[in-house]
């Protein structure tokens, strides 16, 4: 008599009585990390998307505003996720190299529209804007994205200081 699908592996001996019994165990589960890794890279492909929907190729101003809007949102419901985002995993050391070419292009056409200064170090005012994303998707006290992201792009385009009679 052949064995019922599923226990081929177990001979016939296992089915009769008195004979040697059969252990079905499921298929091993993922490691940990394996579900880690998964998410993070899910998560990390929803901060690309985050940034493409911005419309990078807007007017400097309102790309910026809406990219900070929608990645402080991926941020703020995915954090686990995204600080679990390795660059180990070559596909996601992938997508933040292509978003942070996307965001230092978008600082570039910033300078270049006059939204910036002509001086600004781009990959340092890059570098603060993600230290200020991470911050506010660190602080969830503030319920509207959209107030927190004007607070984010108002920070280095406008600063924290008074205005000073010797500066523009």
């Amino acid at each position: 008599m052949p064995c019922p699908s599923g226990l081929a592996g177990f001979g016939a001996g296992g089915l009769r009585a008195g004979g040697p019994r059969a252990v079905l165990q499921p298929a091993p589960r993922p490691r940990r990390e394996a579900l880690i890794d998964a998410l993070a890279l899910w998560a990390t492909q929803r901060f690309a998307a985050a940034v493409d929907a911005a419309h990078p190729d807007a007017p400097p101003l309102v790309a910026l505003s809406q990219t900070t809007a929608n990645v402080l949102s991926v941020k703020v419901g995915w954090g686990f996720a995204m600080s679990y985002a390795s660059s180990a995993i070559p596909e996601v050391a992938r997508v933040h190299r292509d978003v942070r070419d996307t965001c230092e292009r978008l600082f570039r056409r910033a300078r270049e529209a006059g939204v910036l200064r002509a001086d600004v170090d781009i990959s340092w005012t890059r570098r603060v804007y993600y230290a200020l994303i991470h911050e506010a998707a660190q602080n969830r006290k503030e319920k509207d994205i959209d107030a927190v992201a004007t607070l984010i792009v108002d920070t280095p385009l406008r600063g924290a200081g008074a205005p000073h009679p010797d500066r523009p």
